[in-house]
Order: structure tokens, then C-alpha cells, then sequence
């Protein structure tokens, strides 16, 4: 395994493709939608996008990088509208380009339209090769431009009947807002796969991947979009529909384990307690004799950590400090700076570490780089022992659904011993939550997730992989 660069390092991470925020009816809702991304921000930093109408004219403003920056004061007075949908994307293979941003916005036989997605499709490049056989031109690498180009060729009248003949016609990963003059159209796949909530702002609906984006902006959560559900809003109210097969839910785990954030309910629970109940269970299966403190990576493993010293009677101790004010580097450094892509956002303290028996928590090991140099960092810190735990089962599968996560052959755990993987990080110890001991932590039972990354049990087969392509680029 080769050292990795700054970009690299900041990915040796599984990353969402992105998140989703749309308001229907209220003058400030291009605002309101800016805000709600801003607090999404954590499932998307790549790009950011807005798309809004006034029941007529469409307006939208689109940019690479950070919510902050792609927006001003001008670029928001521009697309003030009362009704508007938003995204905030990660780069992935389709590629960082100005194409790729969403919400996407086309003109068709039907008038306008603009669609924002959240998953990835399992069978959109096959969908994508049938659709260019029979004329159809792509203007994008994302699999979401397969849905749009399905609504514009389908013959049903309606936008609602159009927008349910494309998805019958795809699989896998897909919460989604449609937005035309006069409607806004929430959906989520009958899988259940990435999070999707709904909520009002006095009688003002609100659609948005996380509960924590409804509370920035003072709506009241109401529900769940549930799996399978379509809903329709318009000036008639809010009509829910359940146009698709019924599936097994698979709603996906590793929103608990990392990717949503503490403070948002995710599938009815509160993300922060099950992570911390996610410790408490890794203190019981994988206790330590002799050690002097535990200490989190920030953020991702806080508060499993706390659950952790909760249980073990450990004192938890700030150890490292993460620098929160990070973007991506402009230069490479020579060899003299050691660990470089990972001390620019870590540092560990001394007076903390030093002769001390140390056990670092973190929610998942990647590729292994990361945790190999802060593990270097740790020991160079003084520390007399260096003891791994990991708040989730290892990742030994990529994900289909919606996740950027590396290749098999790049992921670590894929084929090795935990043994294998101890010696490469540099770890004293290192252990695992089992998958029975998160299915515990999240109060539930295997079956009631989407778990393949930890156990390989893929619910939907994968049409793309069979193409020699990993499923997806949507964002």
C-alpha cells in the first residue's frame, strides 16, 4: 500500500454521494433550502446546487465547492422563489466537473423540470446503453440523468404517472426530489436505502435527507418519507402514494455508524445515542487490561469513545485535537513532514499521551492509511501502548447504494486477518465490533438493514458489476 496524499488521506473515509433539501410554498425558499444544505453540508462537499420557480420561470445556481462558497447574497436574491430544491454532492466516478452538479434542470415535451437524487443506481449504465441505442443524449456521467431521460420518453400523461414508469424501470438507491411549475415530488425506493424526512415549517412542507437540516431552519419533523412512498405536493396538499412493488426495507446501517450526523434522528432513532451505545457494546465484547485512558478520533468516534470509557470505567481523555477549519491543499510536501495529510487536521497532545496505555476509538478503518499514521502519531506523542477499537464490523465489501467506498482489493479488511491489519497500522491490539454487537447497539436484528459492506449480503443484485463498472456516479 502506497502513501497517500492530502486528498487521498481526507478519503480514507466512506463518503455519502450527497444529500437533498426541498421547500414548497413560502417566499423564502430558495433561502431556506441554502440553510437547509448548509446543514447537510457534512454528506456532500464536493458541489452545491439550487434549482427554484415561481410557477413559471425556473432559476438556478450551481457551483463547485463548499455550500459558503458557492453561494452569495446576489446568487440567492437571484433564484428567489417560493418553491426550490438543493443538493450537496461528492465527487465520484462520473467525474468533478459543472455537469455532474445538481439539482439537474431539463426542458421536455411536459415543460420544465429539475431533479435532485440521493443513491446510485444498479443498473443505470445498462438503462444508459439502451437509452443512447434509441437516440437518447447524455449530457452527464450520473445515473440520475438516466431517470430524467426515462420521465421525458415515457408516454403516461402525467408528471406523477411519467416519474413512476421511470423508476419501475430502474433499481437500486434513489431518494429523489422532482420539482416542476406547480409540484414538488418526494420519493424513496422501495429499499429504503439512504434516509429521507419530512417536515413543515408552519404549513410550509419540508423534504430533507436529515432532521438535523429541518432544525436549523425551526421545522417541525414530522415522519419519515418511508420506503417505497411517493409523495405529492402541490396546491391541492400533500397526497402519499405507494406506486412500487413491496421489498423488504434495507435501509443502510453505516448512516448510523458514520455518515449522518449526531444530532439527527436517522430512520426514527437519534443517531449520537445509538454511537454511543455502539462503545458501550465494544467495551463489552473487547475490553483491554491495564489501560490508561481512551481517546476518540474526532469527530468520527467520539461518541462511541464516551460509551466506551462509560463502560470500562476509563477516564476519556482529548488526546488528538482536530483542526475543524481544513479544505484541501495546494501543495504536496517533501518527505521531511512526516504524516503530513493527516497531522494537518490532527495533533495529538503530549501532556495526555505521553507513558500512557492508550486506546484509540474510531468508527471504521478504510484502507488502513489513516490509522496506520495516526497510530504513528500517537506513539511519537509518547505513548507507551497504542490499542485499536473499531465501533463497527470490519468493511470488507464496497457499497452499491449510494456510497463511495473504495474497490475490494483497497479495502483492507477484504481478505485479511484482523491480525494482518493490526501489523499494518502499527496497533498493540486492534479489534472489531461484531456485526451481532451493532445490530444490538442499534436495537434491531440482522435482516432489518442494509449491511453488505460488513457481510457481503447484497440485497439487489448489481446489474453494472457485471459490466466490469462499479454501480453509480450520481452523487
Amino acid at each position: 500500500m502506497t502513501p497517500l496524499s492530502m486528498a487521498s488521506s481526507e478519503d480514507d473515509k466512506l463518503r455519502e454521494y450527497c444529500g437533498i433539501f426541498g421547500v414548497y410554498g413560502h417566499p423564502e425558499a430558495a433561502n431556506l433550502t441554502y440553510l437547509g444544505l448548509y446543514a447537510l453540508q457534512h454528506r456532500g462537499q464536493e458541489a452545491a446546487g439550487i434549482v427554484s420557480t415561481d410557477g413559471s420561470a425556473f432559476f438556478e445556481h450551481r457551483r463547485m465547492g463548499m455550500v459558503a462558497d458557492a453561494f452569495n447574497r446576489q446568487a440567492l436574491e437571484r433564484i428567489r422563489a417560493p418553491m426550490a430544491i438543493g443538493h450537496v454532492r461528492y465527487s465520484t466516478a462520473g467525474g468533478n466537473t459543472l455537469a455532474n452538479v445538481q439539482p439537474v434542470w431539463i426542458r421536455y415535451k411536459g415543460g420544465n423540470l429539475s431533479v435532485a437524487h440521493n443513491g446510485n443506481l444498479v443498473n443505470a449504465l445498462t438503462m444508459r446503453l439502451e437509452l443512447e441505442a434509441r437516440g437518447s443524449i447524455f449530457q452527464s456521467t450520473m445515473d440520475t440523468e438516466v431517470i430524467l431521460h426515462l420521465v421525458a420518453c415515457s408516454l403516461r400523461k402525467t408528471l406523477v404517472d411519467r416519474v413512476i414508469d421511470a423508476l419501475n424501470q430502474v433499481r437500486g438507491a434513489y431518494s429523489l426530489l422532482f420539482m416542476s411549475e406547480d409540484q414538488i415530488i418526494a420519493v424513496r425506493d422501495p429499499s429504503g436505502f439512504r434516509p429521507l424526512v419530512l417536515g413543515r415549517l408552519g404549513d410550509t412542507p419540508v423534504i430533507a435527507s436529515e432532521t438535523c437540516a429541518l432544525d436549523l431552519i425551526d421545522a417541525t419533523y414530522e415522519r419519515e418519507v418511508e420506503p417505497g412512498e411517493m409523495l405529492v405536493i402541490d396546491k391541492q396538499g400533500m397526497t402519499s402514494i405507494r406506486p412500487f412493488p413491496v421489498t423488504t426495507p434495507s435501509p443502510c446501517i453505516f448512516e448510523y455508524v458514520y455518515f449522518a450526523r449526531p444530532d439527527s434522528r436517522v430512520y426514527g432513532q437519534g443517531v449520537y445515542e445509538l454511537r454511543r451505545r455502539m462503545g458501550v457494546e465494544l467495551a463489552r465484547e473487547c475490553p483491554i487490561e491495564g489501560a490508561d485512558l481512551v481517546c476518540p478520533v474526532p469527530d468520527s468516534g467520539v461518541a462511541a469513545a464516551l460509551g466506551y470509557a462509560q463502560e470500562s470505567g476509563l477516564p476519556l481523555q482529548m488526546g488528538l485535537v482536530r483542526n475543524h477549519y481544513v479544505g484541501r491543499t495546494f501543495i504536496e510536501p517533501q518527505q521531511s513532514i512526516r504524516n503530513f495529510g493527516v497531522k494537518i487536521k490532527l495533533n495529538p497532545i503530549r501532556d495526555v499521551l505521553e507513558g500512557r496505555r492508550v486506546v484509540v476509538i474510531d468508527d471504521s478503518i478504510v484502507r488502513g492509511t489513516t490509522s496506520q499514521k495516526i497510530i504513528r502519531m500517537v506513539r511519537d506523542a509518547g505513548a507507551q501502548e497504542v490499542h485499536m477499537r473499531i465501533s463497527a464490523p470490519p468493511t470488507t465489501g464496497p457499497c452499491y447504494y449510494g456510497i463511495n467506498t473504495p474497490t475490494e482489493e483497497e479495502l483492507i479488511a477484504h481478505g485479511r486477518e484482523v491480525d494482518e491489519i493490526r501489523q499494518f497500522i502499527g496497533a498493540d491490539s486492534l479489534s472489531y465490533l461484531s456485526i451481532e454487537g451493532l445490530y444490538r447497539a442499534v436495537r434491531s436484528t440482522p435482516g432489518k438493514f442494509c449491511d453488505a459492506c460488513f457481510s457481503g449480503n447484497y440485497p439487489i443484485e448489481v446489474d453494472d458489476r457485471a459490466l466490469g463498472v462499479k454501480a453509480g456516479t450520481s452523487g
